[in-house]
């Protein structure tokens, strides 16, 4: 068994250490997963911060990982020895892994998914999201372009809202079919009352007006958010639901036979998440977490070349 240690941050978020650590006693319901790629969440940023509530040191983050069974439990009997699979941010949430489809879905593709990309797939499909349907995504970042691309996947006309024109190109290129940028004076008139689903990815809530975003609905249309701030969070006026009788939601990761529907539909559609791929280290680490802090990505980080580090 290879040393038992992962890399570390220490308060700083560019510099990480190699830390011993002592490994659970392995259970009857346990998998070893042979790591070898594991994306990069923003909530890792908001973990090592303390941005979400208290620190818990030390902490080795990482939660969407791809990788090979390498020792079962007996009492596991959905995946066996040698296996690809992939875990996202709720192990212990059906069966304890959701098993990866290998057919064309790269590694390092395919880790993002397991958090950001079902974060993003799952309260579109809960809310209907198909073809006729009018969807917008907003925030074009890691959650965000997931939004994009499973929507369309989906079938439904798919807008991405951003505050500038910036990801315009990009969003398009995901296969977004139309772009509003929120920074222009009355950016939502021409299109009030057209959407039926808005997904809300964005991570900030500094100068956030939810009215014009909810003026967008048609009548019992839904607003769901996904992105968590780390500040005060919004404001709503009771008015701004009265025009549509719109709701408001939220949605947090999704459902074991959700994570395994979503990795059919990317493997059927031919869905390719936008990643770069940075080698596992104390160095990479430290890059990945302080670039994903300044919004420095497009859109996702895959950790890669875990047999370099770990001589597994």
């Amino acid at each position: 068994m290879a040393d038992e240690f992962g890399f570390v941050p220490h308060f700083s978020r560019n510099k990480h250490t190699r830390h011993q650590f002592k490994p659970k006693p392995f259970s009857d319901y346990d998998i070893d997963v042979k790591i070898t790629a594991c994306g990069v969440c923003g909530s890792d940023v908001h973990t090592v911060t303390g941005g979400w509530g208290n620190k818990n040191w030390p902490i080795v983050p990482g939660h969407e990982i791809i990788g090979e069974a390498v020792r079962v439990g007996p009492k596991v009997t959905t995946v066996k020895v040698g296996d690809r699979v992939g875990v996202g941010a709720q192990i212990y949430a059906c069966l304890d892994c959701a098993i990866c489809k290998e057919d064309g879905l790269d590694t390092e593709l395919a880790a993002p998914m397991l958090c950001a990309g079902l974060t993003a797939y799952s309260p579109l499909v809960r809310n209907g999201v198909g073809p006729g349907r009018k969807v917008g995504i907003v925030g074009i970042g890691g959650i965000g372009h997931f939004g994009i691309l499973f929507s369309k996947a989906l079938g439904a006309e798919t807008w991405a809202i951003s505050r500038t024109d910036g990801k315009k190109a990009d969003a398009l290129a995901m296969g977004a079919d139309g772009f509003l940028e929120t920074r222009v004076d009355d950016w939502n008139k021409p299109h009030q009352m057209t959407f039926d689903v808005i997904l809300s990815t964005a991570s900030g809530d500094e100068g956030f007006d939810l009215s014009p975003y909810l003026s967008l609905l048609r009548v019992h249309g839904k607003f769901v958010a996904v992105g968590l701030p780390e500040g005060e969070g919004w404001k709503v006026k009771p008015q701004s639901l009265l025009g549509n009788g719109c709701f408001i939601g939220s949605s947090h990761l999704g459902s074991r036979e959700e994570t395994l529907d979503m990795l059919r539909l990317a493997v059927e559609k031919g869905i390719k998440s936008w990643v770069e791929t940075i080698p596992v280290s104390e160095e990479g680490c430290g890059k990945a977490l302080e670039r994903v802090h300044k919004n420095d990505v497009k859109y996702r980080f895959t950790l890669i070349d875990y047999d370099k580090q770990f001589n597994n």
